[in-house]
C-alpha cells in the first residue's frame, strides 16, 4: 500500500515518516511519496526523511515528486497538509486581526477565516485530481482550519475525507501520564467541533472518574491543556474542555497577552523555520545526514516548547541539549492517522477522535455537518458515538451551533464567491460579533492580498 503526501514539504512530514516506521509492515505500507511546490524545501525534507528511515534499518520508500497526480494515481491513503500563502501569510492573517482589536489565531480566531478562504479553492482542485486518480483512496486532511476546511470539502461533495487534530490525542496521553496509567487503560469522550470540543466522560478500567478530576486541584494544574483555564469555568460546565477553548472563556487575556508580546505566533513559527531552512540548506545533507536532522530537531523542539506561550502568557517549557535529541515517534496527527488506517484494517476496532460526518452524533445538528467527536473506526467503518441532548450543557450546544453556522457560511461564500456571505459569516463568530467590524475585517484582509481573497 501507499500514501501520498500532498504539502511535503512540510516540516511534521519528518516525524510522520518516523511514526510510520514503527508500524508500517503492520499496517502494509511500503512506500510514501511526497508532493508539494516548494521544490527546494521538499528536496530538504525528503533527505531528512530517507535518513530517518536509514537509521532505523527499514524498507520503506521515500520519495519526491514534481507533480501531483504522481503523488496521488494508485494511492491507497492520501495526505494533505497545505499551507496556502507560506508562513508569511500567517503573520498577515493575525497582523491584521490584532490591528482590528481581535484575535487572529489561525483555526479559532479569524485568522483561521483568511486561510480557509485561501486553502479551500486549492484542496478542491486537489480532490478533483485525487477523485479522478485515486477515488477509492481515503484523504487525512491535516491543513488548519481542519474542520472547517473538511466541512468544505464535504459540502462540495467530497466524502472519502477525515480531518485529523492532535489536541484531543495529546491531551489523553498526558492525562495517562499523569495518572499513571497505561492509554488503553483509559477511555476519553469528546464530543464538538475542532479546536471546539469537551470531554464528557472519562473512564478508567470502565470505572468513571471525571468527577474526581474536576475537583482536584493538582490534576488541573498538572495538565498542560487545563493548567491554563480558570479551574472555576472548567467546574461550572462538568466537563474538560479543548485547550482551544481558551480563546473563548479567557478572550480578553488571550488577546492581551497577545498584543503586549513581542512577536505573534505566527512571526515565531516564521522566524524558526527561516532560520531552520537557511542552515539546513547552506549545508551538505548527503555528506552529513545526521548533523542536519539533528540541527531541524532543535529547531521542531524550540517551536514545540513555546506552543501557546503567547498567548496564555506562560513560560516556554525547557530545552534539551543540542546534539543528542530522539526523533519523536509520531504521536501528534501522524498517529492519529496511523491509528486510523490501522483500525480501518481490523475486526476489533480502534476508538479516535475524529472530525467526520455527524452522522446523528450531536443530535441537534444535521448529519451533514463535520463534528470532531470519538469515534469506532474498524473494518465496518466509522461510527461516532452518539450523544444525548441531555447530556451537553446548553452553554456547549449554544456555541457548537454557532461556530458551525459560520463554517456553513464560510464554505458557502467560498463556493459562491460571496463577500455578503462572508461578512455574515464573521459577524456571527464569538470572537467578533459585530457586522461593522466584520465588513472592516474582509476590506483589511482584501487590501492586505492585494484585491479580493474570495474568488481567487
Amino acid at each position: 500500500m501507499k500514501i501520498g503526501v500532498i504539502g511535503g514539504a512540510g516540516v511534521r512530514t519528518v516525524i510522520f515518516i518516523n511514526g510510520l516506521l514503527k508500524r508500517y509492515k503492520k499496517l502494509h505500507i511500503d512506500e510514501v511519496v511526497l508532493y508539494d511546490i516548494d521544490l527546494e524545501k521538499l528536496g530538504v525534507i525528503a533527505k531528512l526523511c530517507r535518513r530517518v528511515v536509514n537509521r532505523e534499518g527499514c524498507d520503506l520508500t521515500v520519495r519526491e515528486v514534481t507533480d501531483p497526480v504522481e503523488a496521488i494515481r494508485g494511492m491507497d491513503y492520501i495526505v494533505t497538509t497545505l499551507r496556502v500563502g507560506g508562513d508569511h501569510s500567517r503573520v498577515i492573517d493575525e497582523r491584521v486581526a490584532l490591528d482590528n482589536g481581535v484575535i487572529g489565531q489561525e483555526t479559532t480566531g479569524v485568522g483561521g477565516f483568511s486561510m480557509a478562504v485561501r486553502t479551500i479553492p486549492v484542496l478542491l482542485d486537489y480532490c478533483d485530481l485525487i477523485e479522478q486518480y485515486a477515488p477509492d483512496a481515503w484523504v487525512f486532511n491535516f491543513t488548519n482550519p481542519s474542520g472547517l476546511v473538511t466541512q468544505a470539502l464535504h459540502s462540495a461533495g467530497h466524502h472519502r475525507i477525515i480531518g485529523i487534530c492532535d489536541a484531543p490525542s495529546s491531551m489523553k496521553y498526558r492525562m495517562a501520564n499523569y495518572l499513571g496509567v497505561p492509554e488503553e487503560d483509559l477511555y476519553v469522550e469528546f464530543f464538538g467541533l475542532n479546536h471546539l470540543s469537551w470531554i464528557r466522560s472519562v473512564k478508567l478500567r470502565g470505572e468513571e472518574i471525571m468527577p474526581s478530576l474536576i475537583a482536584d486541584d493538582a490534576f488541573l494544574a498538572g495538565i498542560q491543556e487545563l493548567e491554563i483555564f480558570d479551574p472555576e469555568v472548567i467546574r461550572k460546565t462538568g466537563l474538560l474542555p479543548n485547550e482551544y477553548l481558551y480563546y473563548y472563556y479567557h478572550r480578553e487575556k488571550a488577546l492581551g497577552n497577545i498584543e503586549k508580546s513581542a512577536e505573534t505566533r505566527g512571526q515565531t513559527i516564521e522566524k524558526v523555520n527561516l532560520q531552520m531552512m537557511k542552515e539546513l540548506k547552506a549545508m551538505d545533507i548527503d555528506a552529513d545526514p545526521e548533523g542536519a536532522l539533528q540541527i531541524f530537531l532543535w529547531y521542531m523542539q524550540l517551536r514545540e516548547n513555546s506552543y501557546m506561550t503567547i498567548e496564555s502568557g506562560s513560560n516556554a517549557r525547557p530545552l534539551l541539549e543540542k546534539g543528542t535529541l530522539p526523533v519523536p515517534e509520531g504521536m501528534g496527527y501522524a498517529g492519529v492517522m496511523l491509528d486510523c488506517i490501522e483500525g480501518m484494517q481490523s475486526d476489533e476496532g480502534k476508538t479516535l477522535v475524529l472530525s467526520v460526518l455527524n452522522q446523528g452524533s450531536l443530535p441537534f445538528l444535521r448529519d451533514e455537518d463535520v463534528v470532531e467527536v470519538t469515534c469506532t473506526v474498524s473494518k465496518r467503518g466509522i461510527e461516532p458515538v452518539k450523544q444525548k441532548q441531555a447530556d451537553i450543557p446548553a452553554l456547549c450546544e449554544l456555541y457548537i451551533r454557532v461556530i458551525k453556522h459560520y463554517e456553513r457560511l464560510t464554505a458557502e461564500a467560498v463556493r459562491d464567491g460571496s463577500e455578503d456571505k462572508a461578512v455574515e459569516a464573521l459577524m456571527i463568530h464569538p470572537l467578533v460579533n459585530s457586522y461593522s467590524l466584520a465588513k472592516k475585517l474582509l476590506a483589511d484582509y482584501n487590501e492586505a492580498y492585494g484585491g479580493p481573497i474570495l474568488g481567487k
